[in-house]
């Protein structure tokens, strides 16, 4: 994801990399590095000539204190760190700030409209709401109101039947009358929100907007929300005004972020349309939309990861023993069974590039172009199961005729089997280290490949801290759970 756009900041990192102080020559080459990758990356051409203004503006217009206070603790900060941390402030204020919200107006019915061109992902994003919407504790219905597109109704009933949630259609009607019915018809069946999968087009026409404006007058949407395909790059932003100037959306969803090296989309739609970008489609799985969050995305742009999302993602597919298995993990303390059973999570997490982008394994750690193999699992799998019980929980006593066995019968080659047991031994010694004191994180991170620890603390509050946070989550999940359980018993 945005592989295109991180490269410019990783190159730029580099050239600043050992530099004393910033100077107007040294901050050039690193920008024009910058704006080489936004602008190949399909940015918008004044969104980035005014990203990189205000950038170098900063840059030059500030004294680099060496050493500044954060979170209650002094941290040395180096120039070029100094500008990574102005490169993410800008970033995160091109596509801020957060809105992910939805209106819920005083009708009994609450109403989303979906919009966008044809191929854009409406229909599936439309399901990946409602489930969405579901888990929030709502009772959505879908309306299959796009009557041109062959087999678009059927594929709805599909996603409906597979979520189990109620699809609205009436077949001979024009879309501005079925929208209008299915209000009558979700408070017949008891549902509080209604999101209506409209016609798109390849193309931009009059006939489209001029349907989507009558659905929009018969039923007064309290939402109006326009999927992107953010693989059509600059494109974008031009799709985006017009349905704007037209609709007056509330804001965007963008679609196949996962798919696209460039992301151009997500960096200028924002800007040129001053509406938030709410929602972001990771994957084909159902429960795969995420809440925008520009902290995170600017993060794995500079190459430091997103731990809050990847936290986010646990929680979405753990259960009570999960959790548990989890803070083993979290501490170093963990044998290949639970590390087994924790790699069947990350199989329902989703794409295992996804799952690494978000990973802070900083500045350069993944060479452009080499991506991360989802078979991988399925090898890894394969290895532990091999294994004898005693050898999972005891991988020191892998000897040289273990390994050709366990090679031999999951069939693998010998040197995969020896490089996945020298992975896991580093990965227990580097969790351990990051729960130590200062002296063991900044070896921790130093593994990691990343070394700027202070940084990553302006970043929004650094590996160690973030990892601490995400056991206190999961205790207050498990804690909850807990407190729920004893109520259930008490009430029976």
């Amino acid at each position: 994801m945005l592989e295109m756009v991180s490269d410019g900041f990783k190159k730029a990192h580099h050239l600043l990399q050992g530099k004393a102080i910033i100077t107007e020559k040294n901050i050039e080459d690193a920008l024009r590095e910058i704006r080489v990758s936004l602008l190949g990356a399909d940015v918008e051409f004044h969104v980035v000539k005014a990203f990189l203004d205000r950038v170098k503006i900063k840059a030059l217009g500030e004294i680099v204190q060496t050493k500044v206070s954060h979170g209650g603790k002094k941290l040395k900060v180096t120039p070029h760190q100094h500008f990574i941390k102005i490169c993410y402030d800008e970033l995160v204020s091109l596509m801020g700030p957060v809105d992910s919200s939805l209106a819920f107006g005083p009708r009994a019915v609450t109403v989303i409209m979906m919009v966008g061109l044809q191929g854009s992902g409406k229909t599936t994003t439309a399901a990946k709401l409602a489930r969405y919407l579901e888990k929030q504790g709502k009772k959505p219905m879908m309306v299959a109101a796009d009557i041109y597109r062959p087999a678009a109704i059927e594929q709805l009933k599909v996603l409906g039947g597979r979520l189990d949630i109620p699809v609205f259609y009436a077949p001979g009607k024009n879309p501005p009358q079925i929208c209008k019915d299915a209000l009558d018809a979700a408070q017949f069946k008891g549902c509080n929100v209604v999101i209506f999968d409209t016609a798109g087009r390849s193309i931009i026409d009059e006939t489209l907007m001029e349907e989507l404006e009558e659905i929009k007058d018969a039923t007064n949407p309290d939402n109006i929300l326009l999927v992107v395909d953010a693989m059509i790059g600059q494109d974008s932003v031009n799709v985006a005004k017009e349905f704007d100037r037209r609709l007056d959306m509330s804001g965007f969803i963008l679609t196949k972020l996962d798919g696209d090296a460039r992301g151009g989309a997500a960096l200028s739609i924002k800007e040129v349309t001053d509406k938030p970008i709410k929602f972001i489609g990771i994957g084909e799985a159902l429960d795969r939309l995420e809440e925008f969050r520009p902290e995170g995305l600017a993060s794995r742009i500079l190459g430091y990861g997103d731990v809050v999302g990847l936290v986010k993602d646990f929680e979405d597919v753990v259960d009570e023993k999960a959790e548990e298995d989890a803070e083993k993990i979290l501490k170093g303390d963990f044998t290949f069974d639970e590390f087994l059973k924790q790699l069947k999570i990350i199989k329902k997490m989703g794409s295992l590039s996804d799952i690494v982008e978000k990973l802070p394994l900083g500045m350069g750690a993944l060479p452009q172009g080499q991506g991360v193999d989802d078979k991988e699992l399925i090898r890894v799998e394969a290895i532990i199961m091999s294994m004898t019980p005693y050898e999972r929980t005891h991988p020191g006593c892998l000897d040289d005729s273990r390994v050709t066995r366990i090679a031999s019968g999951s069939g693998q080659a010998k040197s995969q089997v020896v490089e996945l047991v020298n992975r896991f031994k580093t990965m227990r010694q580097v969790m351990r280290n990051l729960g130590k004191g200062l002296t063991g994180k900044k070896k921790a991170l130093a593994r990691l490949g990343m070394g700027d620890e202070n940084i990553a603390d302006l970043l929004g509050g650094g590996i160690p801290r973030q990892k601490k946070q995400a056991l206190v989550d999961l205790k207050k999940k498990k804690n909850k759970r807990k407190t729920a359980k004893k109520a259930k018993r008490k009430n029976r």
